[in-house]
């Protein structure tokens, strides 16, 4: 039954997933800055980022099925206080260690991107839950391009603590509103967490994802990163071995085979490749000194105001795929949204001699962008029973990171392979990546096609005992129309 106090839940909601999504993306322009108050190397200051990553990748899917389990304000509100802690530590830090332990702490936030889209689903009105979702999708997606922004300004007008004391304000308000506003959904999964899933999943996502953030240093054929690999395949093997045995799962594997299920998580892979990469390269790019034959010598805070097309139009296609979703349906909406991604990036490996090109190429970028995140979580959350919703869109924001991580791995071989004798990329390293980033965002597109127009049905109920393959048809909602 809806609330009365729906917007102020809303409100809370937005804030504070959009507030973690600042956080991924507002200490990356500001590193070089991070390394020398903090006189470290730069490959130690490169861990603040990793360690953040890790941290999320690990803490979004157990801390979403927590929250189908014990209470989605319940873990919401924990989770914030969380994210108030890491800010307020990384803001004191006095060396690196204690700063990247302060984004350990903080990559637990990423928990608020399901638990968020878990309390729309049992406290909106059902009309309401795909509109709503895309808002919120829309503020995710902004949240990224707000802290490409706003570093630069903001580290040139006060000091680099400040991209964590500004969160800390703004989240320590959240809690304070959240306790009040955002009601305990009565709506619980039963069971009880698999800590056996949960230390399985936490080990082999993180034996994937150090070795794709770390082997431009370590070498892509040293026995480090191939070793990793190695454990990280047989830990996924086992992984889904015990889960498909599990009474209790922490991610049912059921849901994970719906077609709807598995098909929009194949085309977040492949769109989240395209997307992180081109927010961990594009600025580097313009900020390319013109002797190099490209680039435009930008300062940080210049190339962050050639990222603010982007921002502006991927906050604008989010708001406007909730009034569209409707009429054409989340699956045209996803496939539109990664078409014009790979359009986007196929228009910059060709088209970038000026900065305005840059500019408008963002904003076509922004436009997929908002496009894609808010049919993703649609489709995700209309197409799993309402015990799910943590797991499962906390697991498609995770097969997103993923997806990013090795886009800015394999661009990163593309773009540092080779270099000029200044040491500075050659541009075809740039437009090569560029060039293939298109060609996983036009993956993206075609498998955005796959996803099925209309359910069956969708799984529902408790697990019967003793059987892994039990499903029960549940009718359709309509957030999957396409």
């Amino acid at each position: 039954m809806p609330r009365k106090s729906t917007r102020l839940t809303f409100a809370v909601l937005a804030t504070g997933a959009g507030v973690f999504s600042m956080l991924q993306s507002l200490i990356a322009p500001a590193l070089p800055t991070v390394q020398h108050a903090l006189h470290t190397s730069q490959s130690t200051a490169t861990w603040v980022m990793t360690a953040y990553l890790l941290s999320a990748s690990v803490f979004t899917p157990i801390l979403g099925r927590v929250g189908d389990l014990v209470g989605k304000k319940r873990t919401l509100v924990a989770v914030l206080l969380v994210v108030l802690a890491g800010c307020l530590l990384a803001a004191l830090a006095p060396n690196i260690g204690v700063l990247i332990i302060a984004r350990v702490v903080q990559g637990a936030g990423g928990a608020l991107f399901p638990l968020s889209f878990g309390v729309i689903r049992d406290e909106f009105d059902p009309s309401r839950v795909p509109g709503s979702i895309s808002n919120l999708s829309a503020v995710i997606a902004a949240g990224g391009g707000v802290g490409i922004v706003a570093a630069g300004p903001i580290v040139s007008a006060l000091d680099y603590r400040w991209l964590f004391w500004i969160p800390v304000a703004v989240v320590a308000a959240t809690v304070v509103i959240a306790l009040r506003y955002v009601p305990e959904s009565s709506n619980r999964a039963e069971g009880r967490v698999s800590w056996l899933g949960a230390g399985l999943l936490s080990a082999w996502l993180v034996a994937l994802l150090l070795p794709l953030s770390q082997a431009g240093k370590w070498g892509w054929g040293s026995g480090r990163v191939i070793g990793l690999f190695a454990v990280a395949g047989a830990l996924f093997a086992l992984w889904l071995f015990t889960e498909a045995r599990s009474r209790t799962p922490l991610i049912d594997l059921r849901v994970m085979r719906l077609p709807a299920v598995w098909t929009t998580n194949t085309a977040a892979l492949l769109f989240g490749a395209g997307m992180y990469a081109l927010w961990s390269f594009l600025p580097g790019f313009v900020q390319t000194p013109g002797s190099a034959g490209y680039g435009f010598g930008a300062s940080v805070t210049a190339s962050g105001l050639l990222m603010l097309p982007m921002l502006v139009a991927m906050f604008v296609s989010g708001i406007l795929s909730g009034r569209l979703e409707p009429l054409v349906g989340a699956k045209t909406l996803l496939t539109t949204g990664a078409a014009l991604g790979a359009l986007a990036l196929g228009l910059l490996a060709l088209w970038h001699a000026a900065q305005w090109q840059i500019a408008v190429v963002s904003g076509l970028f922004g436009l997929g962008i908002g496009l894609a995140f808010a049919s993703m979580a649609n489709l995700i959350v209309g197409s799993v029973p309402p015990d799910q919703t943590g797991a499962a869109t906390g697991m498609n924001a995770n097969i997103r990171t993923i997806g990013g991580s090795i886009g800015a791995a394999v661009t990163s071989v593309l773009v540092t392979g080779r270099l000029q004798p200044s040491g500075l990329p050659y541009e075809s390293g740039y437009t090569h990546g560029f060039a293939l980033l298109a060609v996983l965002c036009l993956a993206a597109a075609l498998a955005a096609l796959l996803v099925p127009s209309a359910r069956a049905g969708r799984l529902t109920g408790p697990r019967a005992a003793g059987d892994p393959a039990h499903t029960e048809p549940e009718t359709a909602v309509p957030a999957a129309r396409g």
